[in-house]
Protein backbone atom coordinates (compact mmCIF):
# COMPACT_ATOMS: atom_id res chain seq x y z
CA UNK A 1 0.00 0.00 0.00
CA UNK A 2 1.06 3.34 -0.72
CA UNK A 3 1.55 6.05 1.79
CA UNK A 4 -1.38 7.95 0.54
CA UNK A 5 -3.77 5.05 0.93
CA UNK A 6 -2.54 4.41 4.46
CA UNK A 7 -3.11 8.05 5.31
CA UNK A 8 -6.63 7.96 3.88
CA UNK A 9 -7.44 4.77 5.81
CA UNK A 10 -6.14 6.28 9.08
CA UNK A 11 -8.18 9.41 8.45
CA UNK A 12 -11.30 7.34 7.72
CA UNK A 13 -10.81 5.27 10.88
CA UNK A 14 -10.21 8.43 12.93
CA UNK A 15 -13.25 10.08 11.37
CA UNK A 16 -15.31 6.97 12.12
CA UNK A 17 -14.02 6.92 15.71
CA UNK A 18 -14.78 10.61 16.11
CA UNK A 19 -18.23 10.06 14.63
CA UNK A 20 -18.77 7.02 16.86
CA UNK A 21 -17.56 8.92 19.93
CA UNK A 22 -19.74 11.90 19.10
CA UNK A 23 -22.72 9.62 18.62
CA UNK A 24 -22.10 7.90 21.95
CA UNK A 25 -21.70 11.26 23.71
CA UNK A 26 -24.77 12.64 21.96
CA UNK A 27 -26.72 9.52 22.97
CA UNK A 28 -25.46 9.95 26.55
CA UNK A 29 -26.33 13.64 26.51
CA UNK A 30 -29.75 12.99 25.00
CA UNK A 31 -30.43 10.35 27.58
CA UNK A 32 -29.45 12.71 30.40
CA UNK A 33 -31.48 15.50 28.82
CA UNK A 34 -34.43 13.14 28.40
CA UNK A 35 -34.14 12.12 32.04
CA UNK A 36 -34.01 15.75 33.13
CA UNK A 37 -37.01 16.56 30.96
CA UNK A 38 -38.94 13.59 32.35
CA UNK A 39 -38.07 14.55 35.91
CA UNK A 40 -39.08 18.15 35.26
CA UNK A 41 -42.38 16.93 33.81
CA UNK A 42 -42.95 14.71 36.87
CA UNK A 43 -42.12 17.62 39.16
CA UNK A 44 -44.55 19.86 37.32
CA UNK A 45 -47.24 17.18 37.47
CA UNK A 46 -46.64 16.65 41.20
CA UNK A 47 -46.78 20.39 41.85
CA UNK A 48 -50.02 20.60 39.87
CA UNK A 49 -51.51 17.73 41.90
CA UNK A 50 -50.37 19.38 45.14
CA UNK A 51 -51.95 22.71 44.20
CA UNK A 52 -55.19 21.01 43.19
CA UNK A 53 -55.37 19.01 46.42
CA UNK A 54 -54.53 22.12 48.43
CA UNK A 55 -57.24 24.09 46.64
CA UNK A 56 -59.75 21.26 47.25
CA UNK A 57 -58.77 21.22 50.92
CA UNK A 58 -59.27 24.97 51.23
CA UNK A 59 -62.66 24.73 49.52
CA UNK A 60 -63.76 21.92 51.84
CA UNK A 61 -62.50 23.88 54.83
CA UNK A 62 -64.50 26.95 53.78
CA UNK A 63 -67.61 24.86 53.11
CA UNK A 64 -67.39 23.12 56.50
CA UNK A 65 -66.89 26.45 58.27
CA UNK A 66 -69.96 27.85 56.49
CA UNK A 67 -71.98 24.75 57.44
CA UNK A 68 -70.79 25.04 61.04
CA UNK A 69 -71.99 28.64 61.29
CA UNK A 70 -75.29 27.70 59.69
CA UNK A 71 -75.70 24.85 62.17
CA UNK A 72 -75.05 27.27 65.04
CA UNK A 73 -77.43 29.87 63.59
CA UNK A 74 -80.23 27.35 63.06
CA UNK A 75 -79.59 25.07 66.07
CA UNK A 76 -82.81 26.06 67.81
CA UNK A 77 -84.99 25.70 64.71
CA UNK A 78 -86.65 22.46 65.88
CA UNK A 79 -87.35 23.94 69.29
CA UNK A 80 -88.79 27.07 67.73
CA UNK A 81 -91.10 24.95 65.54
CA UNK A 82 -92.31 23.07 68.62
CA UNK A 83 -93.14 26.37 70.35
CA UNK A 84 -95.51 27.30 67.54
CA UNK A 85 -98.17 24.93 68.90
CA UNK A 86 -98.53 26.70 72.28
CA UNK A 87 -98.71 30.05 70.51
CA UNK A 88 -101.46 28.71 68.25
CA UNK A 89 -103.34 27.50 71.34
CA UNK A 90 -103.12 30.93 72.97
CA UNK A 91 -104.32 32.62 69.80
CA UNK A 92 -107.26 30.19 69.56
CA UNK A 93 -108.13 30.97 73.19
CA UNK A 94 -108.25 34.68 72.40
CA UNK A 95 -110.34 34.06 69.28
CA UNK A 96 -112.73 31.83 71.27
CA UNK A 97 -113.18 34.57 73.88
CA UNK A 98 -114.30 37.02 71.21
CA UNK A 99 -116.68 34.47 69.69
CA UNK A 100 -118.08 33.42 73.06
CA UNK A 101 -119.03 36.87 74.28
CA UNK A 102 -122.63 35.68 74.59
CA UNK A 103 -121.63 32.98 77.13
CA UNK A 104 -122.03 33.58 80.84
CA UNK A 105 -118.89 34.78 82.62
CA UNK A 106 -118.40 31.55 84.61
CA UNK A 107 -118.50 29.37 81.49
CA UNK A 108 -116.21 31.75 79.64
CA UNK A 109 -113.76 31.68 82.55
CA UNK A 110 -113.75 27.86 82.64
CA UNK A 111 -113.09 27.69 78.89
CA UNK A 112 -110.30 30.24 79.24
CA UNK A 113 -108.80 28.20 82.08
CA UNK A 114 -109.01 25.07 79.92
CA UNK A 115 -107.21 26.87 77.09
CA UNK A 116 -104.42 28.04 79.40
CA UNK A 117 -104.02 24.51 80.79
CA UNK A 118 -103.82 23.14 77.25
CA UNK A 119 -101.20 25.76 76.39
CA UNK A 120 -99.11 24.84 79.42
CA UNK A 121 -99.42 21.17 78.47
CA UNK A 122 -98.18 22.02 74.96
CA UNK A 123 -95.21 23.86 76.43
CA UNK A 124 -94.30 20.90 78.65
CA UNK A 125 -94.64 18.54 75.68
CA UNK A 126 -92.21 20.69 73.68
CA UNK A 127 -89.86 20.88 76.67
CA UNK A 128 -89.93 17.11 77.15
CA UNK A 129 -89.26 16.57 73.46
CA UNK A 130 -86.11 18.72 73.73
CA UNK A 131 -84.85 17.31 77.06
CA UNK A 132 -85.85 20.34 79.12
CA UNK A 133 -86.96 19.27 82.57
CA UNK A 134 -88.22 20.89 85.75
CA UNK A 135 -85.83 20.92 88.70
CA UNK A 136 -87.18 19.01 91.68
CA UNK A 137 -87.75 21.12 94.77
CA UNK A 138 -88.55 18.38 97.25
CA UNK A 139 -86.01 17.51 99.90
CA UNK A 140 -82.65 19.05 100.60
CA UNK A 141 -81.40 22.33 99.19
CA UNK A 142 -78.81 21.96 96.40
CA UNK A 143 -76.98 25.20 95.52
CA UNK A 144 -76.23 23.79 92.06
CA UNK A 145 -79.94 23.75 91.16
CA UNK A 146 -81.67 25.95 93.74
CA UNK A 147 -81.51 29.63 94.58
CA UNK A 148 -82.50 30.28 98.20
CA UNK A 149 -84.16 33.67 98.51
CA UNK A 150 -85.69 33.26 101.97
CA UNK A 151 -85.16 31.35 105.18
CA UNK A 152 -88.23 30.26 107.10
CA UNK A 153 -88.77 28.56 110.45
CA UNK A 154 -90.76 25.41 109.81
CA UNK A 155 -91.49 22.68 112.32
CA UNK A 156 -92.46 20.31 109.46
CA UNK A 157 -89.07 20.46 107.71
CA UNK A 158 -85.50 19.69 108.64
CA UNK A 159 -82.80 22.36 108.65
CA UNK A 160 -81.56 23.04 105.11
CA UNK A 161 -84.55 21.47 103.38
CA UNK A 162 -86.77 23.27 100.91
CA UNK A 163 -89.99 24.61 102.40
CA UNK A 164 -91.56 26.29 99.39
CA UNK A 165 -90.90 26.72 95.67
CA UNK A 166 -91.36 30.33 94.62
CA UNK A 167 -90.38 29.87 90.96
CA UNK A 168 -89.75 26.73 88.91
CA UNK A 169 -86.24 25.97 87.75
CA UNK A 170 -85.35 24.24 84.50
CA UNK A 171 -82.43 22.31 83.11
CA UNK A 172 -81.52 21.37 79.56
CA UNK A 173 -80.20 17.81 79.63
CA UNK A 174 -77.60 18.18 82.41
CA UNK A 175 -77.07 21.93 82.06
CA UNK A 176 -78.89 24.41 84.27
CA UNK A 177 -81.11 26.87 82.40
CA UNK A 178 -82.54 28.60 85.46
CA UNK A 179 -82.26 27.64 89.13
CA UNK A 180 -85.42 27.03 91.10
CA UNK A 181 -86.17 29.95 93.43
CA UNK A 182 -86.96 28.46 96.83
CA UNK A 183 -87.30 29.22 100.52
CA UNK A 184 -85.45 26.94 102.91
CA UNK A 185 -85.91 25.93 106.50
CA UNK A 186 -83.64 27.43 109.10
CA UNK A 187 -83.90 26.35 112.69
Amino acid sequence: MSEEKKQETVEEITAEEVTDETTVEEVKEETAEDKIAKLEALLKESEDKYFRVHADFENIKKRLEKEKYQAIDYASEKFAKDLLSPIDTLEMALAAEEAASALPAEELLSKLKEGVELTIKNFYTAFEKHDISIIETEGEFDPNFHDAVMQIDSPDHEDGHIVQRLQKGYKFKDRLLRPAMVSICKK
